[in-house]
């Protein structure tokens, strides 16, 4: 089967991606930003964005030369961070580009890619050409020119926006009297680490409460833009005089809780610009001046060491906290003095990398319910910068990606998410409708129709209208099967545009178990029409609590190899944790199957002298065939786990089925000497039920071990014989054969 462009990799391109000339833009270090483009790649995106790593010196400038193919005079310009987004589109071609520190020859290693016709488009402006640009909308920038008032709407859009508008109104008017009255008493504790139960409960209830207010002074504003009644406006200016009076240093602050400080700025400044002159001079400062304080908070973290951002990138609140600004910062120019010292420093450099956690290609590192929560930021913080900057992020190639990754890994009918923090929770369809609304590709067009349902009202209300997914041609399911090589993720489904499908998700991640994700390297997940049958054990209470140190976090609440009791991949320090990766070494996939192979050797921190996992999901039989080959200098008992959302029934001590939801498994060991133990684990989610267990493996250590398992979708219980062929073995499972060396 063709897979859509960047899917289909080719596997030495991969091999060699650390082979380039060790010099200084290429750091040891993993958590400093890696040089891109490089490997001469063709790029997505026209023009590319240029990231290095900064040299030792710590120069106040660097002098970025590229070059054209048959070229002789290259071009030269100087930035003063490290890193470049050109403002305007190159022709295509073949280009090399290398970076030194002004006034030194210290030059780089020549880098080199390519754009051609499959190079999409994405053009910044520089940041003086954008502010007067912003300047000169008129107020509310925030908000599209389609967004008019109800009495303007013609029949169509009434009859389809009426009930959203009532909604709205209902649920203002209702939160009038339910919504406590803000105020910093509320909360009495000082945040310090270690965090404690109390304080993460603090923090939940300060953020809970924060995006209550936040959203109810939102929606009054909005509302009294359609409506005009005056019930409207005194509820807005209510709720955000009670914002304006909270203690920017006080337990909303950026220290104690960074996403109720950001929350409280941005609806502020948000309703300042939708309220215009409704809001008085003297109401207007207040609330400025609490816009600033606490923006000045964030910009003071964010830009420290010259944009700690760009030379350390992985950090979740961090990249959150840069839009909010850039958001911020496009609303409050003319305004707020500061806000162009805070535009210039964010607005591009969040165009050029708007996610560390994927490459160019899209995807989600973190997980598909980190995803979905930054896909909800998105949609929220990018509709009012796209109108306000003529910007659209939504047509940045990453996030068509994005878009991409978000079929494969939450398509229609997912109950649950996958892998890292949160994959125990229900996916929220409206966030995905409304991101894909917000596009117009035929991929967005199939998703959003497919998912159902609709999005959140506030959101839909301030979207343009129609939404831009209406202009889309035609629809265009994904592929059935799909690998995202930056992140290390690979799904297989027997058809991905149906509901009953069956659904193999392998991971084995170059992120290896940082920030959201967890020492799973090697795992998988299986669902049939939507209910999980092989699941992540175990469910996220909060980040870094007890019970997510000991087991949720750890490799054998996954369906990964473990060993000697379920000792697994370590997951201890933190720039270590992006060492103790793994990698996809092989991905392909025809009409009949798909395969994938991953090696997480170096997740087991040298316990384990090789660790490689073989998929092969035959589609045919709907049938997926894993083995394992595991050696290690020392003898060990391994562990093939399995993790269900039901009790696991033992059949015979190389068998055992699963079944829930009305679907099921059966999981059949093919391999010598492997039996089947039942496990235990930490208490589920109450009202939740869980099954644990393995199958093990006595190892002497002078050889590999191996697992050989079947996954029988449905217990079909087909014949399955084994012929040894050599230095391989012939594996036919009903119809279908597989070949294993």
């Amino acid at each position: 089967m063709k897979m859509p462009y960047l899917r289909v990799i080719v596997l030495s391109c991969l091999l060699s991606a650390g082979a380039a000339h060790a010099d200084w833009v290429q750091s040891s270090d993993p958590l400093v930003v890696k040089p891109h483009p490089a490997n001469g790649d063709s790029q997505p995106q026209n023009p590319p964005g240029f990231t290095w790593a900064r040299h030792p010196t710590g120069p106040a400038s660097y002098e970025v030369e590229i070059l054209a193919a048959g070229a002789t005079v290259p071009t030269r310009v100087t930035v003063e961070r490290n890193w470049y987004l050109p403002a305007k589109a190159f022709p295509d071609g073949n280009y090399t580009w290398r970076v030194r520190p002004v006034s030194s020859t210290d030059w780089s290693a020549r880098r080199s890619f390519a754009i051609n016709a499959r190079s999409m488009r994405f053009e910044v402006p520089d940041n003086a050409t954008l502010r007067a640009r912003i300047l000169q909308k008129p107020r509310p920038r925030s908000l599209h020119a389609s967004l008019v008032p109800v009495s303007r709407w013609d029949y169509t859009r009434r009859s389809r926006y009426e009930p959203y508008a009532s909604r709205m109104a209902n649920e203002v008017k209702a939160q009038i009297s339910a919504l406590p009255v803000l105020s910093d008493s509320r909360w009495a504790l000082s945040i310090a680490a270690p965090l404690t139960h109390s304080m993460v409960t603090q923090q939940n209830d300060v953020r809970a409460r924060i995006n209550e207010a936040s959203r109810q002074l939102q929606a009054a504003a909005l509302m009294y833009r359609l409506k005009g009644e005056q019930l409207y406006l005194t509820e807005a200016l209510r709720k955000g005089d009670q914002l304006a009076a909270l203690n920017p240093k006080g337990p909303t602050s950026y220290v104690n809780q960074d996403q109720a400080t950001r929350q409280i700025a941005l609806s502020l400044i948000k309703a300042v610009d939708v309220l215009g002159a409704s809001v008085d001079a003297s109401r207007k400062a207040r609330w400025l001046a609490a816009v600033t304080a606490r923006t000045n908070e964030i910009y003071a973290n964010l830009a420290g060491n010259n944009g700690r951002l760009d030379q350390f990138p992985f950090d979740s609140h961090g990249n959150t906290s840069l839009i909010f600004v850039v958001l911020i910062s496009t609303l409050a120019l003319g305004d707020i003095p500061e806000a162009q010292k805070w535009f210039d420093f964010s607005f591009r450099a969040y165009a050029n990398a708007p996610s560390p956690w994927s490459g160019e290609e899209g995807g989600y590192a973190n997980g598909t319910a980190y995803a979905e929560y930054t896909a909800g930021y998105m949609v929220a913080l990018w509709d009012p910068l796209v109108n306000a900057t003529g910007v659209n992020f939504y047509a940045k190639p990453w996030t068509l990606g994005f878009l991409d990754y978000a079929t494969q890994f939450t398509p229609p009918g997912t109950r649950t998410h996958l892998f890292g923090d949160g994959s125990d929770t229900v996916p929220d369809t409206r966030v995905f409708n409304s991101f894909a609304s917000r596009m117009t590709s035929p991929r967005a067009a199939w998703y959003k129709r497919s998912l159902g349902g609709s999005e959140d009202t506030l959101t839909l209300l301030e979207a343009p209208y129609p939404l831009p997914v209406t202009s889309a041609a035609y629809e265009a399911p994904p592929p059935n099967a799909a690998y995202f090589p930056s992140i290390g993720w690979t799904a297989m489904h027997s058809d991905v545009t149906s509901k009953a499908r069956t659904s193999f998700y392998f991971k084995s991640s170059p992120y290896g178990s940082f920030s959201h994700s967890h020492a799973d390297q090697n795992s998988f997940m299986l669902s049939v029409a939507g209910q999980p049958l092989l699941t992540k054990a175990g469910w996220y209470d909060w980040f870094g609590s007890p019970a997510w140190n000991n087991w949720y976090s750890q490799t054998r609440s996954t369906n990964a190899i473990t060993f000697d009791g379920g000792k697994g991949q370590d997951n201890s320090g933190y720039r270590e944790q992006l060492q103790r990766n793994g990698r996809i070494t092989g991905f392909s996939t025809q009409s009949n199957w798909d395969y994938a192979e991953g090696d997480a050797t170096p997740a087991y921190a040298g316990k384990l002298r090789s660790a490689k996992r073989q998929v092969w999901y035959l589609r045919g039989q709907n049938a997926v065939l894993v083995r394992d080959k595991i050696s290690a200098n020392a003898a060990h008992t391994y562990e093939f786990n399995l993790h269900a959302p039901a009790d696991i029934v033992t059949s015979n001590p190389t068998s055992v089925s699963i079944s829930a939801g009305g679907q099921s498994v059966c999981v059949r060991s093919l391999g010598a000497g492997a039996a089947y133990e039942r496990r235990t684990g930490y208490a589920p989610k109450p009202g939740t039920v869980e099954g644990h267990g393995a199958f093990t493996l006595k190892n002497d250590g002078r050889s590999d071990a191996e697992f050989l398992v079947l996954l029988d979708v449905g217990c079909k219980r087909p014949v399955v014989t084994i012929t040894p062929n050599g230095s391989s073995r012939t594996i036919k499972i009903g119809s279908q054969m597989v070949i294993v060396h």
